[in-house]
């Protein structure tokens, strides 16, 4: 097991982790039960909830994604965003999957 990461918190761990097993990269998060605050500030050293993946064959791949979602690149795949209907322009949000004004399929 290798460890590609060390959370804020346990929800960001468990994201993160989420992250990396849409990309085919089967992790595992350890330390969130261990995770405490001291009054109500951040999190104690040495407890932060860490992400460990199994294959350190994937860590390049893993560390990529990590440093893109560090950056705050949206990591959506692309029937997540926005499109624009090729047939005659109209804007639609992510859940049409057709063109309210001509009817024209979402393209692919």
């Amino acid at each position: 097991m290798k460890q590609v990461y060390a959370a804020l918190n346990p929800t960001e761990a468990h994201l993160v982790a989420g992250l990396l097993e849409q990309e085919g990269i089967p992790s595992t998060v350890r330390g969130d039960a261990l995770f405490t605050t001291v009054d109500g500030g951040g999190a104690v050293l040495g407890m932060r909830p860490t992400v460990w993946i199994g294959n350190p064959e994937q860590e390049t791949a893993a560390k990529a994604l990590i440093a893109r979602y560090d950056r705050g690149e949206i990591l959506a795949h692309p029937e997540d965003a926005p499109w624009i209907c090729t047939d005659c322009g109209e804007h639609h949000d992510p859940p049409f999957t057709s063109c309210w004004r001509c009817g024209a399929e979402r393209p692919h």
